[in-house]
């Protein structure tokens, strides 16, 4: 989990929460509008009372970097299950908004026999 989103307004104080390193987070704690994440500060996360605390570019590459931080964390063979998950979702995503369907290719695997 690299990010939390409170999706009921008025529920809560925090908008979205996230991890960060140790110098972003002790940056962002100091801004009017973001603190330690209840509950997840000591894993350096910092959540948003108020989402106009950084312009939305900013929050999305922190983001970002949240998600690239777990994922790092992550055993070698789940990183690169990810990322065949994920590359393969971007392609069929891609296709469906060009209106194409994904068309697998098939190989045929021809043998050659010593004579």
């Amino acid at each position: 989990m690299f990010c939390v989103a409170n999706m009921e307004p008025g529920e809560g104080q925090t908008t979205i929460a996230f991890k960060c390193t140790d110098e972003t987070f002790a940056e962002l704690i100091e801004i009017e509008g973001i603190i330690p994440a209840p509950y997840m500060a000591r894993n350096k996360w910092v959540a948003f009372t108020d989402v106009n605390a950084l312009r939305q570019p900013v929050i999305k590459d922190l983001i970002q970097q949240s998600h690239a931080m777990v994922i790092a964390k992550l055993p070698k063979k789940m990183q690169s299950e990810l990322a065949t998950q994920s590359t393969s979702i971007g392609v069929t995503q891609k296709a469906q908004a060009l209106g194409k369907k994904k068309s697998p290719r098939k190989r045929k695997i021809v043998s050659k026999k010593k004579k």
